[in-house]
Order: structure tokens, then C-alpha cells, then sequence
């Protein structure tokens, strides 16, 4: 990992001043975190908010419990997707009345998708490929690859810098991820979108490791289908339902593929035939999670919370303070141990994550990091041409991540690099979920 800096060493006092001055210092009180726990991987699952253990029991107990089916109409119930839709709307830019909160990201992507493959082909047949990244999410991968199968369409893989001429007549839709899982890199959204567009391609944008971490316009950017989850840094739980936003200009197109019950124009009318919501209306399908809903509101108002202290622009200053932070203090106090940055130094480019890469051990490092109660997570080299690079993999939420959080976690991973830990056998035994 290369120096690229000769700032002085920053100091366990360093930190706790800068914690000190955090505008958005107060919003940590709004979680509950783990005594002396460093957890640096809400890019994967988020913490869970106060107010969540309280709301879930008040919805079983009393909504559920007590008022019974009567709780669709008294506690708004039947449009809870609705009303969380619209409560994150400003933090992706999008309008009131174009987003739903249900379902999962996976499901909702295989909706999106195929009215998009429906909008492209009807205009032009010949369109008959999907081009994503090669390092996109699997899940995004593989409900491509099912389609594609499914319709007789051609998946295409292509490196981030190889889009551009990848962007040909035959292709219907380009399908990214906003924020790559593995690096930490981000696209410009706005001038992929641009470039989609000039080439006749509709464009998905995936927004799982975006949502709440990095400025996102989509109305601006002019995208057309957006899909996201809701348990990373929304904190909406383990399994939280997702979201989807459909540009207006298309919302009312096509029917999405899963034409469920929860998605027809008036659902109490029990007709036999499907008539479609308006919509965003649409792009729900069945009944609808109410427990889950209810435990994202209560990550969702944290948002809402942060709003006077800043919104977004002080919660992305943070983001990149933070990750700056990190990044300088590994190359100072890690040097010589084999590691390497895969996450862009560029903030244009940089999500709300930062990735280390190494030859060798990387699991076993972030095993003996979560031992010490400083949490990340590891994946594995993704199998390219190039030497095998597994990844260290450390998500800040500035929600409630500090900058003494930053220094803690340096000290233990310089401890762990410098003792030889990581070998221990209980750090090589590789668990389910890494």
C-alpha cells in the first residue's frame, strides 16, 4: 500500500477533538451499539436504531394484538409502502408518489428489469442484450442471467472502464450497481445515464450500498428503474424490505411481471382480472410485511433526524472525512503487511466504504478484528485475470461512526498484522456467512 501523504500521525486526541466537533455527533444516540464495538460493517447490515425494539413490540401487541384486521384502516397499515416511499424519496432525489418500500431488492430488480426489457424491445426487437459490470452484485447477476434465459437475451460482462464502448445498438438494458459491494468504487451516474441514453439503453441502478450513504439524484441523473434494500445503511433490519422507483415517465407502461393483488388498482374489489395501480401502485405484488415495514420507519426517521443538523451534504462531508482518516492512518501504521486499496482515493468515485486487498489471510485478519470487537467483513477474490486480491472490507456509516471509531480500529488491525494473530487455527475456520 502506497504512502501518498506526510501529514503528522493523528492521535487517539486528535480524534476524540474532531469527535467533539462533529455537527452530526448527537444522531449516535439514536442506535444502539455494543459497549466497546467498533462496527464498521453497516454497509452490510446496519445497527439497530432505539426506537426500533419498542415499535415492533407496540405493532405486535397492541396493532396486531389488540385492534386486530381493524389496524389496515386505524393504524394505516395499507399504505404504509406508500408513506415510507415517499419519506425516502429526497434521499435518492426522487418525487413524492414514485417510490414503494416492499419486498426484497432481488425480487424487485427481477420487476424492474423486465418492464425495462419490455420498454427497450418494444421500441426496437433488435435490442437483445443486458450489459452489467462483471463485479456487480451476484444477485443482480443472476436474476439478469434468469431473464435472459427466460426471454432468449444475451448477458454481457464488461470491466468498469470497458461500459462506454460496450454501449451498442444490440443492447437493451445497462444494469449497474451504484456502489460496487467489492471496491467501494461509485459510478457517475448522471453521465452513464447520459451515455445509455444517447445509445438508445435504458438504464437500472441498483442503490443497495448508496441509499443513505452518498448523494444520489436520480431524477436528475434522468435514470430510469431504481431498485435498493432497506437493512444496510437505512437500518431497517435483518431481511428489511427494499424499494423501487420507477421514473414517471415509465411508471405507467408496462404491468411488472409479479401482478399480485396488492398491486391492482383497487384490491377490495376482488375482480377477476388484473387492472393495474397507477403508478408507482404497480410495483407492489402481495400483502404486505407490516413488522418489517414498521422496524425501516424507525430507521428511516433517523433521516429524518439528521436533516436540521445537515441532511445528506453533512452526512457525505463525514463520510469522506472519515474514510480519508482510514485510509491515511493504514498506510501509516500498517505498512510493510502485504496491504493494498482497492476503494478509489478520488471522492467522485468514492462510496461510503473502504477496501483493503491481500494475498494472503484477509479472512482470517477480519476474524481476528471481529474477536477484538472491531466488526468488517471479508470477500473473496473475485477471480479475475490479474493477481488474487481477497478483500478487507470496512463500511462508515456517519450516522453513528466517530473518528475515535477510526483510530481503535487501525490500532487493533496494526496489532493483529504485527503479532502474527491471524494465524491462530479459530481465525482460519471459515463460517457460513463471511
Amino acid at each position: 500500500m502506497t504512502t501518498t501523504t506526510t501529514a503528522t500521525p493523528t492521535t487517539l486526541q486528535d480524534c476524540r477533538a474532531l469527535d467533539a466537533q462533529d455537527p452530526l455527533r448527537s444522531l449516535r444516540a439514536h442506535f444502539t451499539l455494543p459497549a466497546d464495538t467498533v462496527y464498521l460493517d453497516g454497509n452490510s447490515l446496519g445497527v439497530l436504531p432505539t426506537a426500533t425494539a419498542a415499535r415492533v413490540a407496540d405493532v405486535v401487541a397492541r396493532e396486531w394484538g389488540q385492534d386486530l384486521i381493524r389496524s389496515w384502516n386505524t393504524a394505516s397499515w395499507f399504505d404504509l409502502p406508500q408513506r415510507l416511499g415517499d419519506q425516502l424519496a429526497p434521499w435518492i432525489g426522487a418525487g413524492k408518489g414514485e417510490v414503494v418500500c416492499t419486498d426484497s431488492t432481488s425480487i424487485n430488480l427481477y420487476k424492474v428489469l423486465s418492464a425495462a426489457l419490455n420498454i427497450a424491445r418494444e421500441a426496437s426487437p433488435a435490442r437483445r442484450r443486458i450489459v452489467s459490470e462483471r463485479s456487480n452484485f451476484p444477485t443482480d447477476l443472476y436474476i439478469a442471467e434468469g431473464l435472459c434465459k427466460e426471454r432468449g437475451l444475451e448477458l454481457v460482462l464488461v470491466e468498469p472502464e470497458d461500459i462506454p464502448s460496450a454501449l451498442t445498438a444490440d443492447v437493451a438494458v445497462l444494469m449497474l450497481t451504484h456502489v460496487n459491494y467489492r471496491t467501494g468504487a461509485m459510478h457517475d451516474m448522471a453521465a452513464t445515464t447520459a451515455a445509455a441514453h444517447a445509445a438508445g439503453i435504458l438504464t437500472v441502478w441498483d442503490l443497495a450500498h448508496s441509499a443513505g450513504a452518498v448523494p444520489v439524484d436520480l431524477q436528475g441523473a434522468g435514470a430510469d428503474f431504481s431498485i435498493g434494500c432497506g437493512y444496510k445503511y437505512l437500518n431497517g433490519g435483518p431481511g428489511a424490505p427494499a424499494f423501487v422507483w420507477v421514473n414517471p415517465r415509465h411508471a405507467g407502461r408496462f404491468w411488472q411481471p409479479l401482478s399480485g393483488w396488492w398491486g391492482h388498482a383497487a384490491p377490495f374489489r376482488f375482480t377477476p382480472d388484473y387492472q393495474p395501480a397507477a403508478g408507482i401502485g404497480r410495483y407492489l405484488c402481495g400483502t404486505q410485511p407490516i413488522i418489517s415495514l414498521s422496524a425501516l420507519q424507525c430507521g428511516l426517521d433517523v433521516f429524518d433526524a439528521a436533516v436540521p443538523l445537515g441532511g445528506m451534504p453533512a452526512l457525505r462531508a463525514k463520510s469522506l472525512a472519515l474514510t480519508d482518516l482510514f485510509i491515511r492512518m493504514v498506510e501509516e501504521r500498517c505498512a510493510g503487511h502485504g496491504l493494498g486499496l482497492a476503494t478509489p482515493r478520488d471522492h467522485a468515485r468514492r462510496g461510503s466504504q473502504v477496501c483493503l486487498t491481500r494475498t494472503e489471510g484477509a479472512y482470517a485478519i477480519v476474524q481476528a478484528l471481529i474477536a477484538r470487537k472491531v466488526i468488517g467483513d471479508f470477500r473473496q477474490g473475485d477471480g479475475g485475470t490479474g493477481p488474487h486480491l481477497d478483500i478487507l472490507r470496512f463500511g462508515f456509516t456517519p450516522l453513528y461512526i466517530g473518528f475515535e471509531d477510526v483510530w481503535n480500529a487501525v490500532e487493533h488491525l496494526r496489532q493483529v498484522l504485527e503479532t502474527g494473530e491471524w494465524r491462530r487455527p479459530e481465525f482460519n475456520q471459515t463460517n457460513a456467512v463471511t
